[in-house]
């Protein structure tokens, strides 16, 4: 059977099918599902003490359910939001990048945001959230489009040299956010940017991910276009399409979608890598059919996470950052492994 690189054009078809990836709306149903079940479970963990018992009984139970509508419910819809989000603009990037191994995260785009975040912290430190976030997207995506004018630079690039780049470029925008951070006494609201945590979303402290939705919804909607990009600038023009038009949109939504997350949460790492590429020998590269897939499991990878650090040592908690994280990175190294991701 033909391999195929991970930065080769990207193909409608899946090099691999999962049996019933001719017909994957039950499959889906069922990560649906599944997810519903992290949801539920993400619910009745935690410190104060939450069960259905007490719920179905709210005269006897009267804090169970307050938790329950000012902590758990907001903190496990901004979990889901946050991995929809996420694992969608890491579909868009590779997509814009033609390469597998790039997401927000491995391309400066995260980096870059928080860096938005603390000049606009140093500057303007009164402005609201919104106009905070706006400052971030701008320079997430002047991050991002540094790192793909940089790869159009670089001749004859492989799929490895292509996340090297990227991991270098945010670790420039990480070192000029640390060292003004600590010349300005700024290192805790930099933890805080930098950390995947959800230990402190309440309500009213996580609606601004519903944006990151909506662009969500925009991904899907003009799925077909992101499809053509990743074909190439060539494919793309002989359709009659612009190319500079689709790459910009796409780097609104990544940059958009990364903004809000790292200003709600912080940084989350490799959902916008594992998730895509899992869902790529489900369904394919075709990004309508793989959007869908990559909401359902990027909201199931977060939650599962989730669960894990507030498991593993309660009642203390891990920040899913850190968890994912872990995660991440070992299935990245697997990717990276794997003889049909080998160039050459």
């Amino acid at each position: 059977m033909p391999t195929r690189s991970p930065d080769s054009p990207l193909l409608p078809e899946p090099a691999f099918a999962l049996p019933g990836a001719r017909g994957p709306l039950p499959l889906l149903a069922l990560a649906g599902l599944g997810v519903l079940v992290l949801a539920g479970t993400s619910l009745l963990i935690g410190v104060s003490h939450v069960s259905w018992d007490a719920l179905l009984a709210p005269a006897e139970h009267p804090r169970a359910l307050q938790v329950l509508v000012i902590s758990r419910v907001p903190r496990t819809l901004a979990l889901v939001l946050a991995g929809m989000s996420l694992g969608v603009a890491g579909l868009i990037m590779q997509m814009l990048a033609r390469n597998r191994f790039v997401e927000p995260f491995t391309a400066g785009t995260a980096e870059s945001a928080s860096l938005g975040l603390l000049v606009v912290t140093l500057l303007a430190p009164g402005i609201p959230i919104l106009a905070r976030t706006a400052v971030a997207a701008g320079f997430s995506m002047a991050g991002t489009a540094l790192f793909l004018l940089i790869l159009r630079r670089i001749p004859l690039r492989s799929a490895l040299v292509v996340p090297v780049v990227g991991l270098v470029l945010g670790a420039i925008f990480d070192a000029a956010t640390t060292f003004f951070a600590y010349r300005f006494s700024l290192l805790q609201s930099l933890m805080a940017w930098t950390t995947g945590d959800f230990s402190s979303v309440l309500r009213g402290r996580y609606e601004l991910l519903w944006g990151a939705f909506v662009l969500t919804v925009l991904a899907y909607v003009v799925a077909d276009r992101f499809t053509v990009a990743g074909m190439g600038e060539a494919f793309t023009t002989n359709l009659g399409l612009s190319h500079p038009r689709i790459v910009a949109l796409g780097l609104a939504i990544v940059a958009m979608v990364t903004a809000v997350v790292v200003a709600t949460v912080g940084m989350i790492p490799f959902i916008g890598l594992v998730v895509p590429n899992v869902v790529s020998l489900i369904v394919g590269d075709n990004a309508r059919r793989a959007i869908p897939w990559v909401a359902v499991l990027g909201a199931g990878f977060v939650l599962l996470c989730d669960v894990v650090g507030r498991v593993v040592r309660q009642p203390y908690e891990i920040p899913v950052g850190t968890v994912a994280g872990v995660v991440g990175s070992l299935v990245f190294l697997h990717l990276l492994f794997r003889r049909d991701g080998r160039v050459g």
